[in-house]
C-alpha cells in the first residue's frame, strides 16, 4: 500500500475516526446541475469556509498556488482528481486536484490552475469553463491555494506528466457533496491537535483515499453550495 504522507511513521488511514457527518444533508441534485452551478458562482451567497488553514508542519515562506476543481459533465457528473507521484517533496502519494505554484506571468488564479492542469494531465483549456473561485486554503506546507471550480466537456484525452502524476481518476460529484461520506480524523502530534477530513471512495477494487487539503477544499465547496 503506498504511503500517503512524507512524515515518517504516519499514515492517515491508521488514525481513528472522530466521527462521520451523516447527520448533515447532501447537496440536492438540482443544485449540482451545470446551470445551477453557473448561477451560484455568478451570484454567490454570503458563506463561511469551514476549513481555512492547516496547522503548519513545514517551515518555509508562503507561496501562492491554485488548483482546478474540474467537474466533468458526464451523465452523472464527476470530479477529476490525480494521485501525486511518491517522490515529490510535498504531499507525495496523495490524492490532489490538478494545480500548483503560481508563476509570475500567470494573470490570476484561474490562469495558474488552467496552466497547471495542462502541464500535469494534458487537460486542454478549450474544454474548460471556469465558473469562479472558492476561498483560499492554507496548507500545512505553507501554500496559499485558490481552488478554481470549472466545468469540463467530456471527450478529452489526458496525457499525465509521469514526473508529477501517478494516476488520474474520477469520483462522482454527488458522492463528494454528501457529508455521509465525510469522515473526521484527529491526532496529537508535536504537542498539537491536528484535524482533517477524509472521503474514501471505493473505485472498483481500489480505495481512493481523499484526505487533507483536497478533502478540506471539497468540504468548503459543500458549504458554499449549501449556503
Amino acid at each position: 500500500m503506498p504511503a500517503l504522507s512524507a512524515l515518517p511513521h504516519f499514515d492517515p488511514r491508521d488514525v481513528p475516526l472522530v466521527g462521520v457527518d451523516d447527520h448533515l444533508p447532501a447537496v440536492p441534485a438540482q443544485a449540482q446541475t451545470p446551470e445551477a452551478l453557473r448561477q451560484r458562482f455568478a451570484a454567490p451567497p454570503p458563506w463561511v469556509p469551514e476549513v481555512q488553514r492547516e496547522r503548519k508542519f513545514m517551515e518555509r515562506e508562503p507561496a501562492l498556488a491554485a488548483v482546478l476543481v474540474p467537474i466533468v459533465l458526464r451523465e452523472r457528473p464527476t470530479v477529476l482528481l490525480t494521485e501525486r507521484t511518491a517522490h515529490l517533496s510535498t504531499h507525495s502519494g496523495q490524492v490532489a486536484f490538478p494545480g500548483g505554484r503560481s508563476d509570475p506571468e500567470d494573470r490570476d488564479a484561474a490562469a495558474t490552475a488552467l496552466r497547471e492542469a495542462q502541464e500535469e494531465v494534458g487537460l486542454e483549456s478549450a474544454r474548460v469553463e471556469v465558473l469562479g473561485s472558492l476561498s483560499t486554503y492554507i496548507t500545512g506546507s505553507a501554500f496559499v491555494v485558490t481552488p478554481v471550480v470549472a466545468l469540463v466537456r467530456p471527450g478529452f484525452t489526458l496525457q499525465p506528466n509521469p514526473h508529477e502524476v501517478a494516476d488520474v481518476f474520477e469520483v462522482p460529484l454527488d458522492f463528494l457533496l454528501n457529508p455521509a461520506h465525510h469522515q473526521r480524523h484527529a491526532l496529537q502530534w508535536q504537542g498539537l491537535r491536528r484535524e482533517w477530513f477524509a472521503m474514501p471512495y471505493q473505485d472498483g477494487a481500489r480505495t481512493r483515499y481523499i484526505w487533507g487539503a483536497t478533502a478540506g477544499m471539497l468540504r468548503n465547496f459543500y458549504r458554499f453550495l449549501m449556503a
